[in-house]
């Protein structure tokens, strides 16, 4: 026996209403993860890449209700990382960890890249800034950056810098140093920071930049001296040192993090990313581990991040060429 039209109507209508209200909800709780998440670190374990993903990683699952694992894929200048997330499902399980070199450096660096820089990511949100300490051995003769550049005209030799390699931020950090000085300096690279930092305190090298994390505890000891802090603005974990700015006007440089999805991932998983990121990023617990490590906490809007990836790419796109740097 057939059930009356006037009812298979109702009862269609209402499955309707039902469905559609339970699609508001989920729209309204915006999209959650099914299963664990993974963020990938383009690095090794125990690097401050490394330990900044893991700081965030834990607040952002528990926020989504799903563990998120860190996973390092070091190599490559961060292309084994990257590809394996542009190659990724783009349904919001996994994330990049990304440093200027996913999508600002290589494209300059290399000759071919193994993944689009534009197309193959979608931004979601910028994590952090850290000043880098421009720093000296303690028995180097110049005080300031001033007397260094002074120093780099008149020398019958150019001056040294050390770095943690090839294209590593430090070492573009210098390069750019010299060129808007005008003044030639000859790169020492070596393998990690720790290393270049040791022929700097023995001063078999002149100078150096690199992270404030890691050279500030070694200029408290007194084993470095540092001159200047790159960021435009002074350093909130040593508001004392000047800037090379002051000394080299528009000169401006920041070790930059920021989280990317996979290429063509949804809008409403990003915008749930983002604000969930957002969230994590006021925590006391990440605010204060930031303010310790002298890290600047940027966070804001995927098309933010987006504006920020041009112009850096915009800024260091004729140092890398000038200078002649790649990496192959």
């Amino acid at each position: 026996m057939s059930a009356h039209p006037h009812h298979t109507g109702r009862r269609a209508l209402l499955l309707a209403a039902a469905a559609s209200l339970a699609a508001g909800k989920a729209q309204a709780q915006g999209w959650r993860p099914d299963r664990p998440m993974r963020m990938v670190v383009p690095f090794a374990p125990g690097g401050a890449a490394d330990t900044i993903a893991r700081l965030i990683g834990e607040p952002l699952g528990q926020d989504l209700g799903q563990p998120v694992t860190v996973e390092n894929r070091p190599g490559g200048g961060t292309t084994i990382g990257a590809v394996a997330v542009a190659r990724a499902a783009p349904d919001g399980q996994t994330l990049l960890y990304a440093t200027p070199n996913v999508q600002i450096l290589n494209p300059y660096l290399m000759r071919s890249l193994p993944y689009d820089p534009v197309a193959d990511f979608a931004p979601v949100i910028a994590l952090m800034r850290a000043p880098k300490l421009l720093v000296v051995g303690p028995g180097f003769a110049a005080r300031d950056v001033a007397g260094l550049l002074e120093m780099a005209r008149r020398a019958p030799q150019p001056l040294t810098y050390a770095s943690a390699g090839v294209a590593s931020s430090g070492h573009l950090a210098a390069a750019m140093l010299g060129q808007m000085a005008d003044v030639e300096l000859l790169h020492v690279p070596f393998r990690g920071t720790a290393p270049a930092a040791q022929e700097v305190m023995a001063g078999r090298v002149d100078f150096m930049m690199d992270n404030i994390a890691t050279l500030l505890p070694l200029v408290r000891d007194g084993k470095l001296r540092a001159l200047a802090v790159s960021t435009a603005e002074p350093a909130a974990a040593a508001p004392e040192l000047p800037t090379v700015a002051r000394t080299l006007p528009g000169y401006h440089d920041a070790s930059f993090n920021y989280l990317l999805a996979p290429g063509r991932t949804p809008p409403e998983i990003i915008a749930t990313l983002n604000a969930t990121m957002n969230t994590v990023l006021n925590l006391p617990l990440v605010a204060d581990r930031f303010r310790i490590l002298g890290i600047e906490k940027l966070g804001g809007t995927p098309e933010q991040l987006a504006a920020a990836v041009r112009e850096e790419s915009e800024r260091w796109g004729p140092v890398i060429r000038r200078g002649g740097i790649s990496i192959q």
